[in-house]
Parts: structure tokens; C-alpha cells; sequence
């Protein structure tokens, strides 16, 4: 696979050649503001020292606080994280929100770990982060994180200060003061998008879709798709993929993964793997997994008249290059998955003001703001005459420049 922050530094460069950004402009803008790079120490259950390694980049504040995504998984790396922060400070340009990008994690396999030794390696991560709270950098969940986790964060930076601080850490349950709808928001948002997009491609209801990843995102995003009518054929996760031509009962779906934590094995489905998966006969295609999953190797093989990144960074360059000249349309991920930055967005809010708001307000003001960030960039896309990624990518960049400029910085 190769290098996310690679793959974001291309973007960058591509995006500011059809904005006519200025030098000196891509090159503060090449590297994170921040970066942040501990060790957290942690006694074990059984009384054995393990040391994890801990990460926080602040990538850019032009737009305002940093804040976002927390990710506990084994394979993490620098590169990621500052991938990963960059993606975000894009995501909240393009969906309006004044704030910047960070992004952090352990690199840990939380799964190896008991409840209690989870809790004390999260509460030691917010001890340790440098700096934090909600008018300078605001933690969230990612992957390998919860809830449960951003509550632990919470207590523990409220621990510190000595007084309540509810905006201080994103994606927290509604009892802590979190905001309704916040783990939901990255496939509601998606949906939100794929309803706009398959309006501008005259794709029907009935029509099918392919899900690489059931996690907390593609779930959302295939329950809703199966409530509004399209047929979901095939869904994988981490076990691997499973398809059933004729479409699945999503509803049923959902609570054979209650039960057994997976999607292998579903009656009446036969197993596929990922690979084949992405290269199914089908309408839409919602990678909601991992990055890198679309490449130049299997891009030719791809079937889908239209892919919707729900995962950071799904398709390399040079695969969605193959993507573009055989006609396919790719929402990218900074416009489809921004429904959890824009979310959280809004937990800040609630946070700050001690007003909170119900489901369906959340939803509404979700479904407003992420639909214009969509308008907006097959607006640009139609006026500069290039790619939907580059067209949010403009659209981002010129909000960053502009702020950049302002302050001086450039």
C-alpha cells in the first residue's frame, strides 16, 4: 500500500496547480504546524511493563482550534497521523467548519487489552498530550476508540483542570454532555451525499451497492440506503466479505453481527474476498474501511459507475487516475465522510453554550450543511473543469490560503 501522507501531499500539489495557490502557500501547508511523539508506559493486569508509542499532530490552525479522530490500532504510524490530520483540516474547510485538523492515536491493538488496563492506557494518553483542551485541540474517536473511551478522556481531563469542560473532548456519550447522533454521523453523512450524487447520475432507487467495510460507518450508510431502496449485494469486514446477488435484508443483517460480531457466515449469503469485492458488478461502490484499497493494479477491474470514499483515503492517485479516464465518479473522502467532522462541530457547540439538541435537529443541520459542501464542489468541479477531488480541495485551499494570509503567516 503506499504512503497515506504521500497520497496527501499529492492531492495538495494537484489541487493547488487548478487553485493557483501561491508557493509559499503549499509549502507551509506540506507540513504539520505540530507534531507530538510520547511513550506511555503501562503496567499490565499480570504485573508486566509494556511501553506504547503515542502520536498527536496538530497539521493546521489557520481556520481555527485543532480537533478530532483518536485511533488505538497496531499498525500505527507517524505518516498515517499526519495524513490523517491533514485530511481532517481539509474536511473541515470544505464543510465550513472554523476549525483546524489534528489527529492522534496509540499504537496499541486495544482487543489484547482488558477493560481496565484500555481505561488506564487512555486516561495516561490524555495526561500526557501536551496540549489540549477545547479552544486548542479537541480529541475524537477513530478507530479502536468509542464512546466509552472519550468519556475516560473527559473524566480525565476534567480530572486534571478541576472543573467540568465538556467541549474539551469530542464523540462522548450524551450523558457525559456529548451530542446525540455523533457516532452515527459519518454514514448518515455519507448517505446524506449519495442521495445528492445519485440525483446528478440518474441511478434509481433499486439499483445496487457494495460495501468494503461494516463497521460503524458502512452500517449506518447500508441501513439507510436499504430503508430508502437500494439493494445492498455484498459486505465485508475485517473476517472477510460476503454476497448475496439478490440483495440483503439489511435489518437481518444487523442483528446476526449483534449476535455473532461478524458478517462471515451469513445464511444465505456465499463468502468473497475484499478484493473481489471492490471488482463486484454493481451501481455504487462505498469503500468504508481503509486507505489504499482502490489501486492502480485493480482500478481497471472496477465495475462501479459510481464510488463514494467513506474511509480516509480508499483510492491512490494513480488508481483514481485510471478511475477518472473510464468515466467513473468518485465523491472523495473529504466530502462523503465529513458528517462526523461536522458533528462534532456541533458537539462543540453544545458543549460551549450548555444547549443541547435532539435527533432530529442534529440530522438536520447535518444533512444542510454537508449538502451544500457537495453543491459547492461539483459547482467548482463544473467551473475549473477538473476532478470532484480537486474541486474540494480547491474549495478548502482557498479558505486556508485566505486565512493564512490574513494572519500573516504567508
Amino acid at each position: 500500500m503506499s504512503n497515506p501522507f504521500d497520497t496527501a501531499l499529492s492531492t495538495l500539489r494537484a489541487a493547488s496547480e487548478v487553485a493557483g495557490l501561491e508557493p509559499n502557500v503549499v509549502k507551509f501547508l506540506s507540513q504539520p504546524k505540530r507534531i507530538f511523539q510520547f511513550s506511555i508506559p503501562l503496567k499490565l493486569d499480570n504485573g508486566d511493563l509494556e511501553i506504547f508509542t503515542a502520536y498527536r499532530v496538530h497539521y493546521n490552525d489557520a481556520l481555527g482550534q485543532t480537533k478530532n479522530g483518536t485511533r488505538f490500532v497496531p499498525d500505527l504510524d507517524l505518516d498515517t497521523v499526519k495524513a490523517l490530520g491533514f485530511w481532517m483540516t481539509i474536511k473541515h474547510a470544505v464543510a465550513g467548519i472554523p476549525a483546524g485538523g489534528g489527529k492522534g492515536g496509540i499504537k496499541v491493538d486495544p482487543k489484547k487489552l482488558s477493560e481496565g488496563e484500555l481505561e488506564r492506557l487512555t486516561r495516561a494518553y490524555i495526561r500526557k498530550l501536551p496540549m489540549k483542551g477545547a479552544w486548542v485541540d479537541i480529541p475524537g474517536a477513530d478507530i479502536g476508540t468509542s464512546a466509552k473511551t472519550q468519556a475516560w478522556m473527559l473524566d480525565e481531563y476534567e480530572e486534571i483542570m478541576g472543573f467540568h469542560s465538556p467541549a474539551a473532548i469530542n464523540d462522548k456519550p450524551a450523558e457525559v454532555n456529548g451530542t446525540v447522533g455523533s457516532m452515527e454521523a459519518t454514514g448518515t453523512g455519507a448517505f446524506f451525499v449519495t442521495m445528492e450524487a445519485v440525483k446528478d447520475l440518474s441511478i434509481p432507487k433499486g439499483s445496487t451497492v457494495v460495501f468494503q467495510g461494516f463497521g460503524n460507518v458502512g452500517r449506518i450508510a447500508a441501513r439507510l440506503l436499504y430503508k430508502e431502496g437500494y439493494k445492498v449485494i455484498a459486505v465485508s469486514d475485517i473476517n472477510g466479505g460476503i454476497v448475496k446477488l439478490d440483495g440483503f435484508n439489511v435489518n437481518e443483517l444487523e442483528s446476526y453481527v449483534d449476535k455473532e460480531g461478524t458478517v462471515a457466515g451469513f445464511p444465505g449469503s456465499r463468502p468473497i474476498s475484499n478484493q473481489e469485492l471492490l471488482e463486484l458488478n454493481c451501481d455504487i461502490l462505498m469503500p468504508a474501511a481503509v486507505q489504499s484499497v482502490i489501486t492502480e493494479e485493480n482500478a481497471n477491474n472496477i465495475k462501479a459507475k459510481l464510488i463514494l470514499e467513506c474511509a480516509n483515503g480508499p483510492i491512490t492517485p494513480n488508481g483514481e487516475k485510471i478511475l477518472e479516464d473510464r468515466g467513473i465518479k468518485v465523491v472523495p473522502d473529504v466530502v462523503t465522510n465529513c458528517g462526523s467532522a461536522i458533528v462534532c462541530s456541533f458537539e462543540r457547540t453544545q458543549g460551549l453554550t450548555d444547549t443541547y439538541w435532539d435527533i432530529e435537529t442534529v440530522n438536520s443541520k447535518l444533512k444542510e450543511r454537508i449538502v451544500k459542501a457537495y453543491r459547492e464542489t461539483v459547482e467548482t468541479a463544473d467551473l475549473k473543469k477538473t476532478s470532484m477531488r480537486n474541486a474540494a480541495w480547491v474549495n478548502a485551499l482557498t479558505k486556508l490560503s485566505n486565512s493564512m494570509k490574513a494572519r500573516g503567516w504567508v
